[in-house]
């Protein structure tokens, strides 16, 4: 299920992502390079500002090896 807020935007579960991030021990630099992409455009995925796109959550989530929706998507609608 994936739920909406007021704006119709996607509500992903970024705090999620940042919790397993730093469980990990993954910086924001370290998830870029991963990523091949910038420490900035990562972060602003993190904080929301870019829309997280499905390729892109299908390659964080692989780095942690698990599903895009175990960390992305709440069902507290």
């Amino acid at each position: 299920m994936i739920c909406y807020n007021k704006h119709g935007d996607n509500m992903y579960n970024m705090d999620k992502l940042k919790k397993i991030r730093k469980e990990n021990n993954y910086t924001i630099y370290e998830m870029a390079k991963l990523l091949n992409i910038t420490p900035s455009f990562y972060s602003q995925i993190e904080n929301k500002k870019k829309r997280l796109f499905y390729d892109m959550a299908f390659k964080i989530a692989a780095i942690f090896n698990m599903k895009p929706d175990d960390i992305f998507y709440t069902n507290n609608c």
